[in-house]
Parts: structure tokens; C-alpha cells; sequence
């Protein structure tokens, strides 16, 4: 059995560790505020700019002319993942969901023959890939970690993708990153970026519609030159939002992680009280024993 001094250094030191984790939890609070208000800006603007791009792309036929970022290479050999991660940890599995996404989808498409590139982004999903699949690793960039994200970030990557992509390097990229639903969840999501993954345009049904029908629009100059243009700003446009939803998830995990970690703490803590509170009532009691037994002896 520990000796009271050591079992009163432990719970000292456990007393610490849960003002540190409370500390980081209330941190973490802040941040998340600030992160889920940028990230739940960012969507309507980031599904405006889907739908424009549903828009032109159900008027346009994808053939050998149309822009390439849209049309693709023609093949589906060589994959590139970009793999968005924080740059801290102490999120609970928040790194270690999305990390394994991406894994899954490496080893499956290995299993199929195609070849498999990794770019990440975020300094904790590093360690992961080096160690079951550092040959595929062709980039890594580092993101500011704790302030708010800026559009030339996500600028910085998706020059980076268009760059290899112009270059043959690969025929289809797809984005990881978790998705923020709220606090407690966040969801390890899948998108893919080249060819670009233009949604079905909206359409209205004329049976059930009333009221004059849409207006025909024309375009100036012709589609293929407004998705040749928009195409590499929406590939930013979905990075960016890629990169604000995963600090609202990172945040979101980091303050559930460290309010458990607060929570564990005061059980230990407990805990070792009662053994600390238990083991000196022992010894308490053995002395006691001894001066009368000595007493008696007399």
C-alpha cells in the first residue's frame, strides 16, 4: 500500500492536471463559439456557390472541350487525398476518426490497383500516414492553429491540388475533414473536389407549381468560360469551408475531451481521498495499539 505522503503528492499533483483540463475546457468554449458562428457563416455561401455551379454544369456537356477541373483527366488511376487535421491534439478521437476515414478509403482503393497520394494538412495526421503509408505522402502543410482561419489558407491548398493536377499528377482528388453538427458530434465526411462534384440542378415541378414558369437565362460570355473561371475558386471556396468546419469540430471535441478529463479527475480524486483518509486511520490505529500494548507491558 502507498505511503500517505505519496498518496497526498498524488492527489496534489491529480488536482493540477484538473485545473489545467478546466482550464482548456472553458478555453475551448470560447473558441467554439467563435468557430461554429464562422463555420455556419460559411455555408450559405458555400451552397450558393454549389448550386450556381449545378446551375452551369446541367447546361453544359462534359466532353474533351470542357474545362478540365469539371471533365476530369478521363481516368481514375492515381487518387490524391487531402487529409485536413488540427495541428494540437487533446480532442478525444477527433483526429483519429478522420485520420481513419481517409485509411479506409487509401487501403481500399490500393486493394482495387489504383494508386494513392496523400496531401495533409494539419501537423496530428502526419504521424498516423508515416507510419502505415509514408511512401504516399507527396505535400504537407502546416494551419494556424487557435486563430481564425483566412480564405488565403484554403487558397494556399487548393493552388497547391490544381498545380499537381494540371501537372498529371492525379486523376481524382477527394477531400477528408469532420463535419460540425454540434458539440458533441462531428462527422468524418468525404468530398470529392477533381472532377468536380456538381450537384443536380433544382428543378420545379410544373404539376404542382404555380405561378408563371422560371425565366430562361442567358449567360455572357457562354458557360464554359464562367465554370473554366469559377471552377478553381469553388475548389478554394469548399477547402475553406472544409478548413471551418474542422476548427469548430476540433473545438467542439477539445472541450467535450477536457470536461471529461475534468470530470475523471475528480473521481480520482475521490478516490484517493477515501484510500489517503483510510491508510492514516490505519496508521492512526497501529500507533494507538502499540502505546497501549507498551503501556501494558509495564
Amino acid at each position: 500500500m502507498a505511503s500517505l505522503k505519496a498518496l497526498k503528492l498524488r492527489i496534489a499533483s491529480i488536482k493540477s492536471t484538473q485545473k489545467i483540463t478546466k482550464a482548456m475546457k472553458m478555453v475551448a468554449a470560447a473558441k467554439l463559439r467563435r468557430s461554429q458562428e464562422a463555420a455556419e457563416a460559411a455555408r450559405p455561401y458555400s451552397e450558393r456557390m454549389a448550386a450556381v455551379m449545378a446551375s452551369l454544369g446541367s447546361r453544359v456537356t462534359v466532353g474533351p472541350e470542357s474545362p478540365k477541373l469539371l471533365a476530369g483527366t478521363g481516368a481514375d488511376q492515381t487518387y490524391l487525398l487531402v487529409v485536413v487535421t488540427s495541428e494540437r491534439g487533446l480532442a478525444g478521437g477527433f483526429n483519429t476518426n478522420i485520420v481513419r476515414l481517409a485509411r479506409r478509403r487509401a487501403d481500399e482503393l490500393m486493394a482495387q490497383g489504383k494508386t494513392v497520394k496523400l496531401l495533409l494538412a494539419g501537423r496530428k495526421g502526419r504521424a498516423a500516414f508515416v507510419r502505415t503509408h509514408r511512401d504516399a505522402i507527396v505535400d504537407t502543410l502546416d494551419l494556424i492553429h487557435g486563430k481564425a482561419q483566412q480564405f488565403a489558407d484554403a487558397q494556399v491548398i487548393a493552388a497547391n491540388v490544381i498545380d499537381r493536377f494540371t501537372r498529371d499528377e492525379f486523376d481524382v482528388a477527394e477531400l477528408f475533414f469532420s463535419r460540425f453538427r454540434s458539440a458533441l458530434v462531428q462527422e468524418p465526411t468525404t468530398v470529392r473536389l477533381i472532377p468536380a462534384a456538381l450537384p443536380e440542378a433544382a428543378k420545379p415541378d410544373t404539376a404542382t407549381t404555380s405561378g408563371p414558369p422560371p425565366a430562361a437565362i442567358e449567360y455572357e460570355p457562354d458557360e464554359e468560360a464562367i465554370l473554366a473561371d469559377l471552377l478553381p475558386r469553388n475548389l478554394a471556396v469548399q477547402i475553406f469551408r472544409a478548413m471551418l468546419e474542422n476548427q469548430a469540430s476540433f473545438f467542439g471535441a477539445q472541450m467535450t475531451a477536457m470536461d471529461n478529463a475534468t470530470r475523471n479527475a475528480g473521481d480520482i480524486i475521490t478516490r484517493l481521498t477515501i484510500v489517503y483518509n483510510r491508510t492514516r486511520q490505519a496508521a492512526i490505529t497501529t500507533e494507538l495499539i502499540e502505546i497501549i500494548a507498551g503501556a501494558e507491558s509495564l
